[in-house]
């Protein structure tokens, strides 16, 4: 057999027209599919801190990222243990954390909090399921973020009806960024 040539990666030029990919819409129908609108973890890396780290480091790389959200893993088994966000930590749960602490007599600071102290544990999460996620419209996302009061919706994937993964993520936030019209446009019509 003789060598084989590598595949090479084709160019070309002068193509008139070029769409933006469609993977980001910048606004989306309140009737669009919830799925639209929420971030999945299999197209989009899951951003990690270590549940060891301390807050101001955690802080530090989700500034670094871009991102207000992370979860936390053990570094042993990469396992998920909560999720942390920056208003957590900039919020008042760690003087809570350290209150419950008793700092004054234990000379406990910020600066020794860790992600694990102030996180929010998998257990108390309110999440969705991707399966339920599938037969629902961006409207219904809004009313469980509504109902709910959280900020951050969790969406896992059951397998085998045991294992449940992580998917993907609604974020308050980016929802209603992406709905601001739709949102503003069913205001003006029941007026």
């Amino acid at each position: 057999m003789g060598h084989q040539k590598p595949n090479t990666l084709q160019t070309f030029t002068e193509v008139m027209n070029i769409l933006a990919p469609g993977n980001e819409p910048w606004q989306v129908e309140l009737n669009a599919p919830a799925a639209s609108v929420m971030t999945d973890f299999r197209v989009r890396a899951l951003f990690k801190v270590d549940s060891e780290d301390t807050i101001d480091e955690a802080l530090q790389k989700m500034k670094i990222a871009g991102l207000r959200i992370g979860f936390v893993v053990d570094s042993s088994s990469e396992k998920i243990l909560g999720m942390i966000t920056s208003y957590d930590i900039m919020g008042e749960k760690p003087m809570r954390y350290l209150q419950s602490v008793g700092f004054a007599d234990r000379g406990v600071t910020h600066k020794d909090i860790k992600v694990k102290d102030i996180m929010e544990k998998v257990e108390d999460w309110v999440s969705v399921d991707m399966h339920n996620v599938d037969t629902v419209n961006v409207q219904s996302v809004l009313d469980a973020f509504q109902r709910t009061g959280r900020t951050h919706l969790p969406v896992l994937d059951t397998t085998e009806g045991k294992e449940h993964h992580l998917r993907g993520l609604f974020s308050s936030s980016k929802i209603l960024r992406l709905t601001d019209f739709a949102r503003r446009k069913a205001a003006q019509n029941k007026a």
